[in-house]
């Protein structure tokens, strides 16, 4: 019960590593909110949590929601202890492209959702955050190593990670400790938004095979390691990057 008595956000908290994480949380014995988009899967996986998570819907790259799901969640807990800023990935209706194909439009669609989201979710919870409260951002392995296709993304994703350096710093007098947590390749239905479904299981494999430990990850896996940095155990931890990736990025199976 690392995580007993203490409240969360995990935005994207609806499904994959999001739901991943919510569930971790739930099972160290913290309440809270997670946030989502679709109605439907939101209801699901609160169902599936337990009465201690309460969703919310809205969307990350809308400041007006970002302020809602903070207030109600203070409302409802009267504290927040700890923030997860998940939401991000894939844009809907937007495929990863390489440079020539990126328009202006896709460009800025993929900084909104998966950077200037990051921020502003961190702003926005700041006047209901408890002093000494913990923030994990979501970072990706994909921001050490080239894919085809993620140039955008990973590019995101990097300073994603930078701005736990950054936002720790800032928020020193408060106690607020920054981390971020970089996932490797996990096993969500993701892959059906990137590749045609007839292609995903072949995609899968190949990730499987790139990654040292033999396997993709599971959300449970990402779910464990974040349930640590929310914990007091990490409290000597901040502006750091944890990477629960298999070894995908510092291990290479080259031979």
């Amino acid at each position: 019960m690392k995580l007993k008595d203490k409240v969360a956000v995990i935005t994207g908290g609806n499904s994959g590593i999001g739901f991943g994480i919510a569930a971790a949380f739930s099972n160290e014995g913290a309440t809270g909110t997670i946030t989502g988009r679709n109605q439907e899967t939101l209801d699901r996986s609160v169902k599936e949590l337990g009465t201690g998570f309460m969703g919310i819907k809205g969307d990350v790259t809308n400041m007006d929601d970002l302020e809602r799901i903070f207030k109600g969640t203070f409302d409802k807990f009267g504290k927040i202890d700890t923030l997860v800023v998940n939401a991000g990935g894939v844009v809907d209706g937007s495929p990863m492209a390489v440079i020539t194909d990126v328009t202006e439009d896709n460009y800025d669609q993929y900084m909104d959702l998966n950077l200037k989201s990051s921020y502003f979710t961190v702003q926005k919870a700041l006047p209901y955050l408890n002093d000494g409260a913990s923030i994990i951002l979501i970072g990706s392995s994909a921001a050490h190593r080239a894919a085809p296709g993620m140039t955008i993304y990973s590019a995101a994703k990097a300073a994603v990670i930078s701005l736990a350096k950054g936002l720790s710093l800032d928020l020193l007098s408060r106690r607020i400790r920054v981390n971020a947590l970089s996932p490797g390749s996990v096993d969500t239905p993701v892959f059906a938004k990137i590749v045609p479904q007839e292609q995903v299981d072949q995609v899968k494999q190949i990730w499987k095979d790139l990654t040292p430990a033999g396997r993709q990850g599971l959300p449970s896996d990402i779910g464990k390691a974040a349930a640590f940095l929310a914990s007091d155990d990490s409290s000597f931890i901040l502006g750091s990057e944890i990477l629960s990736d298999g070894g995908l990025t510092n291990i290479s199976l080259m031979k």
